[in-house]
């Protein structure tokens, strides 16, 4: 005979439920349904206000016809490339060496990890200022008698996205150094006190055996920077405006031109769900390494 489980909503569950109602009523609402009301704009010829003329998918077959969006995607895969690459890298290095006891956690830890504590705005502005060549880097260097040093790639049109990259890589790769960290201390002791009694040295020791073991934090640590390189606008706008030209403009700083400056409401939106569509590529792997984890 099987027997039907009742369930009974206790006081401790009305309570819960009662306190997450309105975070979850505010998350459906502002979240879901302008996501879902994005898509369907697309699809309209909505100019400064939404329309809901429905014109198809001509909004994304001119999108893809616009050199400025050309423009916009190559300079997200040059960022999106380095950016993850280059902080995955820092971070990792980082959490090996507070994890050989190279540096004292204690003091180092909190030094890696507070750019992550400011904002993208104030980041970009105070890279803003120690970049340019009137009063940063370069002004420094030349007061101090290296008159014929020059750094002026925030001025260069084919350097300028390397100083967002840099900007980018500063404040992140702290956070990033946390994860690989907290990774890193859930490793059995015993297998690597097996590794180094069979007398496997340090580079082997994390080649060979401890970073393989990271594949969940490489995971995590690859959807956090894809998802912060699609959407990043704030860093780009404090920093160089998308300039000089259009040398650092990325699909989000391009879909917000095109919305509310250019008055193209429609093609600005197609840029959006193309955005959110290859974040939905990149988080895919996650959601099935997830699932796959809680099945097992």
């Amino acid at each position: 005979m099987i027997a039907i489980r009742k369930w009974k909503i206790t006081k401790d569950d009305l309570v819960a439920r009662t306190v997450l109602f309105p975070t979850v009523a505010l998350t459906m609402v502002f979240v879901y349904a302008f996501i879902i009301f994005t898509i369907y704009i697309s699809f309209t010829n909505s100019k400064l206000m939404p329309s809901f003329g429905w014109v198809g998918l001509q909004n994304y077959i001119k999108l893809f016809k616009l050199d400025h969006w050309h423009i916009a995607l190559k300079n997200m895969l040059i960022f999106s490339i380095l950016y993850i690459g280059l902080s995955t890298i820092f971070g990792l290095l980082m959490a090996i060496l507070i994890d050989l006891n190279k540096f004292s956690e204690t003091f180092f830890r909190p030094i890696y990890l507070y750019p992550m504590a400011i904002s993208f705005i104030v980041t970009g502005t105070a890279w803003k200022w120690f970049l340019d060549p009137g009063i940063g880097i370069e002004r420094i260097m030349q007061q101090w008698g290296f008159t014929s040093f020059h750094f002026t790639w925030i001025k260069d049109s084919e350097f300028a996205i390397y100083t967002i990259v840099i900007a980018a890589i500063w404040q992140v790769s702290g956070y990033i150094m946390v994860i690989f960290l907290a990774g890193l201390r859930a490793i059995p002791h015993e297998t690597i006190e097996s590794a180094v009694v069979d007398g496997a040295s340090v580079f082997t020791l994390y080649t060979k055996i401890v970073i393989p073991q990271l594949s969940a934090a490489f995971l995590s640590v690859f959807v956090i920077l894809g998802h912060m390189a699609i959407k990043s606008y704030d860093l780009v706008v404090a920093l160089t405006s998308g300039g000089p030209g259009r040398a650092t403009e990325l699909p989000s700083t391009f879909m917000y031109s095109y919305t509310f400056t250019r008055n193209q409401m429609g093609i600005g939106a197609a840029s959006a769900v193309f955005m959110l569509a290859i974040f939905g590529i990149i988080i895919i792997p996650y959601l099935r390494h997830q699932i796959k984890a809680d099945v097992e």
